[in-house]
């Protein structure tokens, strides 16, 4: 299976809206299969961008969420805006495709881009 950035960043604000961090959350996005979701949540998983679980046995693959890490608050924050958004997406598509850790630095270069194309304030 495909790494589909929109999933990652559906699944990430959907982990957000979820007011119980403390329990397991049983994830469902419209138009989205639960193998995808299991996927793309194992992947954010082991990425370090939320906390999941493996809740599969044999023959069964099934993932959930639980809260978003500091690092995926930071990306979410980064990617929020839809035309940081469309230019990380945009930057990725550039170069070939990107995995989750080179999508992370691109949402953060373009927010800092954008951040100094609004406010005139340069960023380190």
């Amino acid at each position: 299976m495909k790494l589909d950035k929109e999933i990652v960043r559906e699944i990430l604000l959907a982990v957000e809206a979820n007011d119980d961090a403390q329990s397991w959350m049983t994830l469902k996005i419209e138009g989205r299969s639960d193998k995808e979701l299991s996927y793309h949540v194992m992947l954010l998983d082991e990425a370090g961008l939320l906390s999941g679980i493996s809740l599969g046995g044999i023959g069964h693959f099934e993932w959930q969420p639980k809260r978003l890490t500091y690092r995926g608050h930071e990306f979410l924050d980064a990617v929020r805006d839809g035309e940081v958004w469309r230019r990380t997406k945009e930057g990725a598509e550039k170069v070939g495709g990107a995995g989750l850790g080179m999508l992370v630095e691109l949402g953060k270069a373009y927010g800092k881009q954008i951040f100094k194309e609004r406010l005139g304030i340069e960023l380190p």
